[in-house]
């Protein structure tokens, strides 16, 4: 039963990963790191649910990562809509202006 959880959030993972690496689009990268963050919070509460020691840890792990991932996209969004202001563009390559 918890391997189709972590066959699930495995699949999830791998494919906000491959979003993340491969992408250009800034909102397309948020949105795969959101992805991957679900599949934890699948692998979180499926461990809490069906594991050796059942408890209510890994869903308030799962909250608190939920908590977090709302913050990084608040954050990222705004970070965003800020260089996409001075810049024009969406693209994480031309997104530079950070390292100097």
């Amino acid at each position: 039963m918890i391997s189709s959880y972590l066959t699930l959030a495995a699949v999830l993972f791998v494919i906000g990963l491959y979003g993340a690496l491969s992408k250009k689009n800034a909102v397309i990268v948020l949105l795969c790191i959101e992805l991957m963050l679900n599949a934890v919070n699948l692998n979180l509460i499926a461990f809490a649910k069906f594991g050796i020691n059942p408890s209510l840890n890994g869903q308030i792990f799962s909250l608190f990562n939920i908590t977090i991932a709302a913050a990084e996209a608040a954050v990222g969004i705004a970070i965003l809509i800020a260089l996409y202001r001075n810049k024009a563009t969406a693209n994480v390559t031309e997104m530079n202006s950070l390292k100097k």
